[in-house]
């Protein structure tokens, strides 16, 4: 496997990481993850631009222009004969003693490499369990960091419980899943939580949010309760690497007396649509 060490392409055996690096210690960083079809990056330019927001925000200075780390993910992909699967990528502050402070002299370690083919085609047509927990992350959700402890503890209580995803409620609220955008339809009318610090704007969301507003479908981007959640038509959640998979049973609560609702499946279809057109260009 060949990765991406700043502006090297190198093989991986080659790369090393310092244990002074603010990452591993700190998780001083952000990331994104950008899925790869048929040897091409699916919304790359969005994926880019939302890591250096991300960075800006932490006051992060990536030392590399975002044309360049864009050739070079095409690059990475490449060398890599990458057909399918996804790009991992990520920039910490860089290596110096450990203490809380930093200098702003320190250079920033950037890394990308290929992460394997996810078949999720099952879940996508089958839909999956959720469950709800206590939203208790950080108030910047908004920015895709490194820091996902929660996010981690929250997702292994999903898995242990037997679902696939854990959706999170701030003061009642629906915000996001763990590892997701959750959306919900009731009476033919699609809801998600707004795109603010409290979740991580998608950038499947923001696709699909495009392509409603295209098909002149109902949305709105307001909280719901979880009891409007649990009351629901249908619902399903939405990532770079899941794309569009149903959610049919929340807290042992099913949605749609347990089956992929026809509105998902719409969504579905046309999402798989909306990914054929644009890496044909």
């Amino acid at each position: 496997m060949k990765v991406l060490f700043n502006s090297e392409i190198l093989e991986k055996s080659e790369v090393t990481i310092d244990m002074e690096d603010r990452g591993y210690q700190f998780g001083d960083g952000v990331y994104e993850v950008v899925n790869v079809y048929n040897g091409i990056a699916f919304t790359l330019v969005e994926h880019v631009d939302r890591l250096y927001r991300s960075a800006e925000e932490i006051r992060l200075n990536i030392p590399i222009e975002r044309e360049e780390v864009k050739q070079l993910i095409v690059r990475l992909i490449n060398e890599n004969s990458v057909k399918n699967g996804s790009i991992y990528l990520q920039i910490t502050r860089g290596v110096a003693p450990r203490k809380h402070q930093y200098d702003s002299k320190i250079k920033p370690l950037l890394i990308a490499y290929p992460l394997p083919f996810s078949d999720v085609s099952d879940v996508q047509q089958q839909g999956v369990k959720a469950i709800t927990a206590e939203d208790l992350r950080w108030l910047r959700c908004d920015i895709k960091s490194l820091n996902l402890l929660y996010n981690i503890m929250i997702k292994q209580e999903a898995h242990e419980q037997g679902a696939y995803e854990a959706i999170l409620l701030r003061d009642g609220q629906v915000t996001e899943g763990s590892s997701s955008n959750i959306f919900i339809v009731k009476d033919d009318t699609i809801y998600t939580h707004p795109a603010n610090n409290y979740i991580l704007n998608g950038i499947t969301r923001i696709k699909l949010l495009q392509l409603f507003h295209q098909k002149e479908w109902k949305i709105k981007e307001q909280p719901v309760s979880k009891q409007f959640l649990l009351n629901a038509d249908e619902v399903f959640l939405t990532s770079t690497t899941n794309e569009v998979v149903p959610i049919t049973m929340i807290d042992e609560v099913k949605i749609n007396d347990g089956k992929p609702g026809s509105f998902t499946r719409k969504i579905q279809q046309a999402f798989t649509e909306l990914v054929k057109e644009e890496i044909r260009g």
